[in-house]
């Protein structure tokens, strides 16, 4: 029997879903340049690969952390991140030069060919 003050809560997150003009050619691409498979229609990541904690934030409708005309933005954990960067720079990729670190990572962007800002982290490798 359930008492109605022990609360039901989340556990984690079940997945990101975003619309995309041409979701196909998406998946290839993110496939191509980023080594993320999607067998199944969607991108699954083992709980054993996950190298941090796993962030959901809200922010206002006019910050400018990514572009106000896109809804949501997409963080992918890296193992390296100036290699990754690099890469996608090479391929003619739009990347933001800026990079960030914080106490518990560091941080780059770059732009997927639907317009999307996308954002790296690389957690330091202690916790």
């Amino acid at each position: 029997m359930r008492y109605l003050n022990q609360m039901a809560k989340v556990t984690g997150i079940g997945g990101a879903f975003l619309r995309a003009k041409d979701p196909k050619a998406l998946y290839a691409w993110y496939e191509k340049h980023l080594g993320i498979s999607s067998p199944n229609g969607s991108f699954s990541f083992p709980a054993s690969d996950e190298r941090g904690k796993i962030a959901v934030a809200f922010f206002s409708l006019n910050s400018t952390y990514f572009p106000v005309h896109q809804p949501a933005m997409l963080n992918f954990q890296v193992d390296d991140l100036d290699a990754l960067l690099d890469n996608l720079a090479a391929a003619s990729v739009t990347v933001d030069p800026k990079r960030e670190s914080y106490s518990y990572g560091r941080f780059g962007w770059f732009t997927d060919p639907e317009g999307n800002r996308v954002e790296l982290w690389q957690p330091n490798s202690t916790p």
